[in-house]
Order: C-alpha cells, then sequence, then structure tokens
C-alpha cells in the first residue's frame, strides 16, 4: 500500500466513525463533534485525490479545502449558538424528551 491509499483508507474509517457517533448519540454536542469529524474526513479525501491526480498537490483543492474549513467554523459557532439557546430554553441538550414521573 502506498501513502495515498493509507490517507484513504483513514478518511473512510473517520468518515465512518462520525456517521455511527452521529446515528448513536443523542447529546447534540456529540452529534456536532460527529458532523466535526465528518467533514474532516471530506477535506482529506479532497486534498489526497487532488494530489492522486498528476502526483503533486493542487493549489485550487488547498484552496477550497481552506474555505471548507472556514465555512465549516462558522457554521460551528452558529450550531453551538442554537444548542445554547436551546439549553437555556429547555434545560437540556438532548433532543430526546425526558420522562417526568414526578408528576404522577
Amino acid at each position: 500500500m502506498n501513502h495515498p491509499q493509507i490517507w484513504m483508507l483513514l478518511a473512510a474509517g473517520l468518515f465512518g466513525l462520525g456517521l455511527y457517533s452521529l446515528l448513536i448519540a443523542r447529546h447534540l454536542l456529540r452529534q456536532l463533534i460527529a458532523i466535526k469529524i465528518m467533514g474532516s474526513a471530506v477535506f482529506l479525501i479532497l486534498v489526497v485525490s487532488a494530489g492522486l491526480l498528476d502526483g503533486r498537490l493542487d493549489g485550487i483543492a488547498q484552496a477550497l479545502v481552506l474555505t471548507g474549513i472556514v465555512i465549516a467554523v462558522a457554521a460551528v459557532a452558529f450550531a453551538l449558538a442554537l444548542v445554547v439557546a436551546l439549553a437555556e430554553q429547555t434545560g437540556a441538550v438532548s433532543l430526546e424528551p425526558e420522562d417526568d414521573d414526578d408528576d404522577r
């Protein structure tokens, strides 16, 4: 196995880990981290696949990944603000309803 194949396998593993975590986790912060892991795997695939075409890194692919990282940081900041607002409104940071057995 050469280096690009190893990086592609690593990216596939990261994406799989993020997808599994996204499906399993009920806590919103854990889901947000899972989405970030999946995004990092996509960025890794973009950089490695651009280097596979002619053996050297392409500046356009690097610029696209850098732009994607900046947009991802802004999206995470917005998502965190939404999670904080949800926590202030409901007192919970999970999408599952809490069982109120105290009312009975």
